[in-house]
């Protein structure tokens, strides 16, 4: 594994540093705090002016068709500011989505529309007290003669309202992973948004559809197929999530470094005390560790190898160090570190949130188990939280 950065991935690093530096500050981050689009108008401009919003798409589609490690670079970047909008769920997962399994109307349609920024399309995913898994897709997708019809309800939708389509899975067969890829207009009759609050302040969204008719068009890739085109693109999303999560952890640790030199108690420096020094040089520690897995992770998926155990992994242990980093850091910080003046307490509340998106611990913890377990396939994933 050569993890030595190309002078084009430092320019890149350099670039998404001081893009957010510019346009997505701590005020940034507050100002978007339960916002109904919850999308930065400098922030975006200058994403789809730079092109990073097509950094995974391929160019004949208008991206930049980066590698999977300079996609880390860009997103450890903006997690360090925990840069808010939808760049994740339209221009990673469902960018992915239709690059692996869309028709081609639906590729030259809708591809680089999502790379410029012009058209936002959100995962529809989650369902109220049902899991990860997909047993945990219970909405059915009824096929008539018109197409499908839905009815049921979604939540955790990120920026629903900001979006013109949603990417909805839903259930079309009895088997286990007999699941659909729906496209749906946001807008549609039937269609109803709900925002939520949230422990992040993140524009999540309840979406509730009552009898939404859907063109059978709108689905991506074969009937049934839904479910293994969302899992590898899923296996692909968690490496980038890994990298925001380090690179938070990583600003969150230079948070309290720099606080612990400032703030003074008995005539000397917080900092200076060797109990709260270890707690951070530990912390540190976990940081490069986390770094590390990431860019293993990336580096594996950019070489053509297996990253079935690798991905989750790296989700696994970088979101656990960005709970940790600022569990800790809450603590060296004091009362006044869950004050919303200071900044610590933004990374605090998005690192738990992370840890619960997108697979939280005892889903990816199952993933590693299969892959070092039963290398054969013989074992299924349990889904804990499947009613």
């Amino acid at each position: 594994m050569d993890l030595k950065f190309t002078d084009e991935q430092n320019m890149l690093r350099d670039m998404t540093r001081n893009l957010c530096g510019d346009c997505s500050g701590p005020d940034v981050v507050r100002k978007m705090e339960n916002d109904p689009l919850g999308v930065p108008d400098k922030l975006w401009a200058q994403m789809q002016q730079t092109g990073l919003l097509g950094a995974l798409l391929p160019e004949e589609f208008g991206g930049m068709g980066l590698s999977m490690i300079d996609c880390a670079v860009i997103y450890e970047e903006l997690g360090r500011t925990l840069a808010p909008g939808p760049y994740f769920s339209s221009a990673a997962m469902c960018a992915l989505v239709l690059k692996r399994a869309g028709s081609a109307e639906q590729q030259k349609a809708l591809l680089p529309q999502i790379g410029s920024g012009e058209t936002i399309i959100v995962p529809a995913w989650m369902e109220p007290d049902n899991g990860y898994g997909p047993e945990g897709v219970q909405m059915r997708a009824t096929l008539g003669r018109d197409g499908y019809v839905l009815s049921g309800v979604k939540r955790h939708v990120f920026y629903a309202k900001a979006a013109q389509k949603l990417l909805v899975l839903a259930r079309s067969g009895d088997a286990a992973d007999a699941i659909d890829l729906l496209l749906v207009d946001a807008d549609a009759p039937g269609v109803k948004l709900e925002q939520q609050k949230t422990m992040a302040s993140d524009t999540q969204y309840r979406v509730t559809f009552d009898k939404v008719k859907v063109p059978v068009v709108n689905r991506v890739g074969a009937a049934h197929s839904g479910w293994g085109t969302w899992e590898a693109a899923m296996y692909d999303g968690i490496i980038l999530l890994a990298a925001f999560a380090a690179g938070a952890a990583e600003r969150a640790l230079e948070i309290t470094v720099q606080y612990s030199k400032d703030r003074q108690q008995f005539g000397k420096p917080i900092g200076a005390f060797q109990a709260l020094a270890h707690y951070m040089a530990d912390a540190s520690a976990v940081v490069d560790g986390a770094k590390m897995l990431v860019y293993e992770a990336a580096w594996a998926h950019a070489n053509g190898k297996d990253i079935k155990r690798l991905a989750p992994m790296a989700k696994l242990f970088a979101c656990k160090a960005f709970r940790d980093v600022t569990a800790m850091a809450e603590q060296v910080h004091g009362g006044i570190g869950f004050t919303l003046e200071y900044d610590i307490q933004l990374y605090y509340r998005r690192a738990k949130q992370l840890q619960l998106n997108w697979w939280d611990t005892p889903y990816l913890e199952e993933l590693v188990a299969a892959d070092i377990l039963d290398r054969e396939g013989q074992r299924t994933i349990p889904d804990p939280f499947t009613v």
